[in-house]
């Protein structure tokens, strides 16, 4: 079997990694709740993810991850270590409970393999020059940012549902908060 196929075979096995990785968070929630069976939910995710690929052009994340190296170090090697990589950590996190997004695993796969690359073929140079340093940086801060941004969103939902007669005191909390993030 050439690498090629390899390839394309470690990227539909990824695919199905992703899959029943992400399942939990699509419909163990509706499904823990009872408001529907799994076998329910399932038919119920799959035939929205199938209508959302026609519905949505936009491919952002395909287009993120098939960006963040620049071309010149994209090899065969380095996406079957991107792949190797993102799948291993998948697995990781799925055995363990971790919850972990497979885009952002494969975009730091990717990025890893390509300065890995970069480095042993051309020597040093600097990393900007090797991965989109500010599309990385973004995910990486958005990784640790957003349970904070959770936390903060519902504990001011919590708020206001537990307080039913506060909103106008809810509404000033809010349009202070958001006030002071401009100075």
């Amino acid at each position: 079997m050439s690498f090629i196929l390899i390839i394309i075979v470690l990227a539909l096995l990824f695919d199905y990694i992703n899959g029943f990785h992400d399942a939990a968070n699509s419909i163990a929630t509706i499904v823990s709740t009872k408001v529907l069976t799994p076998f329910q939910a399932v038919l119920w995710a799959a035939f929205f993810n199938f209508i959302a690929f026609y519905i949505f052009k936009d491919h952002a994340v395909a287009n993120t991850i098939g960006k963040t190296v620049q071309k010149e170090f994209i090899t065969l090697p380095v996406i079957f270590a991107g792949l190797i990589a993102a799948i291993f950590w998948n697995l990781l996190t799925w055995w363990f409970g971790i919850p972990s997004s497979s885009s952002h695993t494969l975009i730091g796969g990717f990025a890893g393999a390509g300065i890995t690359h970069a480095l042993l073929s051309k020597g040093m140079m600097p990393i900007s020059e090797i991965v989109e340093v500010d599309k990385v940086l973004k995910i990486f801060l958005f990784i640790f940012l957003a349970p904070f941004v959770g936390m903060i969103i519902s504990i001011v939902f919590t708020f206001i549902t537990i307080h039913r007669n506060t909103w106008i005191k809810s509404i000033l909390f809010a349009v202070i908060a958001i006030g002071l993030n401009f100075y």
